[in-house]
């Protein structure tokens, strides 16, 4: 397996979505990558070679923010909005969901189980 920003990416499927294992390249992020590097979108990950696999390393690492370094933004951002104590930090303190949705009868996956009365 090849490991691209510390994750096992792997061989068996094609590149643009073995690339997609990684926290915060999703598909069109993986597509424009292989683009820049010139690389096939349809061969798979054990066909590449080592200078292909090192021009992708280089290039997440020079123009994408991916895996622990995108977590921590994320988490710095929640952090700050729940500090402020703003509406939407509110929303994520109490667990509920952020941006305007339904909660009376929905909102199951945001709020948990039913709790009884």
């Amino acid at each position: 397996m090849a490991r691209i920003a510390g994750v096992e990416i792997p061989d068996e499927k094609r590149v643009e979505i073995s690339l997609t294992y990684v926290y915060g390249m999703g598909l069109p992020s993986s597509q424009k990558l292989l683009n820049l590097c010139n690389i096939s979108p349809d061969k798979r990950t054990r066909d590449l070679t080592s200078d292909e696999l090192a021009r992708l390393r280089s290039l997440i690492e020079d123009q994408f923010v991916v895996e622990g370094e995108l977590r921590k933004s994320v988490t710095g951002n929640i952090k700050r909005l729940r500090e402020i104590k703003c509406y939407r930090g509110i929303r994520h303190a109490k667990g509920l969901p952020v941006r305007g949705q339904n909660t009376r009868t929905n909102a199951r996956t945001r709020k948990g189980k039913r709790k009884a009365l």
